[in-house]
């Protein structure tokens, strides 16, 4: 039933998002240039690395060295957009209908950070990772690291149609609100660099 969900689901999204789609690719093409997608390597079920699809919403703006520049001089007003709604996201639609990408689920992090996890934290990828999931609806990139796995293992041990549908109109309430999409004056997440003892007896 979740996989039915998911083809359907994502197929009728894509169907009514269409003009909403062409129109962002055309934009992030006149206002970033290509690519227009940012296509990066990302762990899905049981660690299996897979391409995550996501608008570009930054510049690829280099210091004299080559090297990019921190995330908060490349983003533009008109990325900062895209994120605030969530638009930047359309295209994991394409994800979910290869199979990689449910609608629901923990949200795929990066490939560095699968070594870093504790075994109770691992277990996020127990499931197909999500769109959308039980972390984001419930604090999303204000939350710790840790509480944010707390989150997903919990999902992972109680994940039902229910609760997915549940998740699924929650998180259209918080993109309405743009709750939750940055952490403190990070534009994104600050890295995970493991858990330390100390947090980990905090969240069991």
């Amino acid at each position: 039933m979740k996989r039915l969900m998911d083809i359907f689901g994502s197929l009728l999204l894509l169907i009514i998002f269409t003009p909403v789609i062409l129109v962002i690719a055309i934009l992030v093409r006149i206002k970033l240039g290509t690519p227009i997608l940012f296509k990066q390597r990302r762990p899905g079920l049981n660690g299996k690395a897979f391409y995550l699809y996501k608008f570009r919403s930054m510049t690829e703006q280099r210091d004299a060295f080559g090297r990019l520049l921190p995330e908060e001089q490349r983003m533009t007003p008109f990325g900062s957009f895209l994120r605030k709604f969530s638009l930047d996201e359309l295209p994991q639609l394409i994800n979910v209908l290869k199979g990689e990408l449910s609608l629901v689920g923990p949200r795929p992090l990066l490939m560095e950070y699968l070594p870093l996890y504790t075994k109770e934290q691992a277990k996020r990828h127990n499931v197909k990772p999500g769109i959308t999931g039980w972390a984001q609806v419930n604090g999303r990139n204000a939350i710790s690291w840790e509480k944010k796995f707390e989150l997903d293992v919990w999902y992972v041990n109680h994940h039902t149609l229910l609760l997915d549908i549940k998740i699924l109109f929650l998180t259209i309430i918080k993109v309405i609100r743009h709750e939750g999409v940055n952490q403190g004056e990070h534009i994104t997440m600050e890295t995970f660099t493991g858990t330390k003892i100390e947090e980990i007896g905090k969240h069991g």
